[in-house]
C-alpha cells in the first residue's frame, strides 16, 4: 500500500460554502484507517475553506488535508487532487453531493476481497427542488460483487450503461499515473467524459458493488444561462476525443466495444441537437448544430449508417428495437436538417425552459416562507 493508505477521497470544491458542510458531514463519519480526504480548493472567494475546516476540526481522528489552488477549473482541481493523493485508490466526491451510508464500507469490502483495477458503484441523481420523485436511481449492468476480467467486458458494459461520472468509478491512483498528469483536459466541459474511457481501457479487472454510493445534487437554476455553444460541443468532443486513446489501447480491436461506443456517441449527438434548440439566436445555433455533426460523425468508429442500421434493427443490446428506430428517425433527421424537427425541437424546448422557470419559482416562494 501506499504509505498503508487505501483510499484517497478527493473533493474539488469552488464556492459551494452554502453545501460542503453537508458534503463533509456525510464523509467523515464513515472514514476508517487507511483513508484520508483531500480538499482541493479552486481558489474559493466565499467562506468554503473556513467552512470545511470547522467541520474537520469536529473529526481530529480523520486524515484531511485541505490544497489551495488558484481558481483553474473542476479539471485542474481534479488534476491536483490525483497528484496530491497517497491512498492506493483515489475516490472523487463533487463538493456538493451526499455519500451515502455504508459507501466507503462497500468499496473497502470490494478491495479487501478482490482488490480490482476499479470499483464500480450505483448512484442516485437528485433533484432537491422536485416534490414529484426527487430521487432517480441508477443501476450498472456489470455482474454484482464478483471479479470482471478483461478489456473488452469493462468497456462494452461501461458504454452500454453510458454512465461517463468518474465519482461512480474507484479507481487505483496507479493507473492515473500511468496515463500521465495532467490527465483531466482544462477548461472544458464533461471532463470526466474525456477521461475515464481512457481509464478503464487501462483495467484489467473490476468488481461492481451494488449499493448507492451517492446523491448527485441537481440545481434548480434556469437552462437558459447553463446552455451554451460550449455546452454542446464539448458534450459531444468528450467522448470523440477518447476514441484515438482507445485505439491506441487495443479497445477498438473489440467488436462489442465498437458498436457500444457508437451508440453511445450517436445518443449524446442526438442530445447535444436537442438541446441547442434552447440556444439564443446571438450564439449562431445553425453554426454550433454544424460543428456538433461535424465531431460526431468524426467520432464514430463505423459509418453512421452502419449505426443507425444496428439501432434500427435491434443489434445494440443496451437499447430497445422500439427505442432504436425513434433514436435512429430522430438522428437522420436530424443530419438532414429537418424543418418538421426544427419545429418540433424548437417547441419542445421552449416548453422545458418554461418548467424550469416555473420550477424554480415555486423553489423560490418555498425558500420564503
Amino acid at each position: 500500500m501506499s504509505g498503508g493508505l487505501r483510499l484517497s477521497i478527493v473533493v474539488p470544491a469552488y464556492n459551494v460554502q452554502d453545501f460542503i458542510a453537508q458534503t463533509l458531514d456525510c464523509i467523515l463519519p464513515q472514514m476508517r484507517d487507511g483513508h484520508e480526504l483531500v480538499l482541493i480548493d479552486d481558489g474559493s472567494t466565499d467562506a468554503t475553506v473556513d467552512r470545511a475546516r470547522a467541520v474537520f476540526a469536529a473529526w481530529p481522528q480523520c486524515l484531511v488535508r485541505v490544497i489551495e489552488q488558484t481558481n483553474a477549473g473542476v479539471a485542474d482541481a481534479r488534476n491536483n487532487g490525483v497528484a496530491q493523493a497517497q491512498g492506493d485508490y483515489i475516490l472523487f466526491v463533487d463538493s456538493d453531493d451526499l455519500l451515502q451510508p455504508g459507501a466507503l464500507d462497500g468499496i473497502d469490502a470490494a478491495i479487501a476481497s478482490h482488490a480490482p483495477d476499479v470499483i464500480a458503484t450505483d448512484f442516485c441523481i437528485w433533484y432537491p427542488g422536485r416534490t414529484a420523485r426527487p430521487l432517480e436511481y441508477h443501476h450498472l449492468s456489470y455482474p454484482q460483487n464478483v471479479l470482471v476480467q478483461g478489456q473488452e467486458a469493462i468497456l462494452s458494459t461501461y458504454f452500454s450503461d453510458r454512465h461517463m461520472y468518474v465519482w461512480c468509478k474507484i479507481i487505483r491512483r496507479d493507473i492515473y499515473l500511468q496515463l500521465g498528469l495532467p490527465l483531466f483536459p482544462s477548461g472544458r466541459l464533461f471532463e470526466d467524459m474525456a477521461v475515464v474511457p481512457r481509464l478503464l481501457a487501462a483495467c484489467r479487472t473490476l468488481v461492481y458493488v451494488p449499493v448507492v454510493l451517492l446523491h448527485y445534487r441537481q440545481h434548480p437554476r434556469s437552462i437558459t444561462r447553463v446552455i451554451t455553444p460550449r455546452w454542446c460541443t464539448d458534450f459531444v468532443g468528450a467522448l470523440a476525443s477518447a476514441r484515438p486513446y482507445l485505439e491506441a489501447a487495443g479497445a477498438s480491436a473489440s467488436a462489442s466495444v465498437r458498436t457500444e461506443f457508437d451508440a453511445a456517441a450517436s445518443l449524446f449527438y442526438l442530445c447535444a441537437i436537442k438541446t441547442s434548440f434552447e440556444l439564443p439566436a446571438s450564439t449562431q445555433p445553425d453554426r454550433v448544430r454544424a460543428e456538433v455533426r461535424t465531431i460526431f460523425l468524426a467520432s464514430l468508429f463505423g459509418t453512421v449508417e452502419q449505426t443507425l442500421h444496428q439501432l434500427e434493427t435491434g443489434q445494440i443490446a443496451s437499447v430497445s428495437v422500439r427505442k432504436g428506430r425513434r433514436v435512429a428517425h430522430q438522428i437522420r433527421q436530424a443530419l438532414n436538417d429537418s424543418t418538421i424537427f426544427r419545429i418540433r425541437q424548437t417547441v419542445n424546448r421552449a416548453y422545458k425552459v418554461w418548467q424550469i422557470g416555473r420550477q424554480q419559482r415555486r423553489q423560490q416562494r418555498s425558500d420564503v416562507s
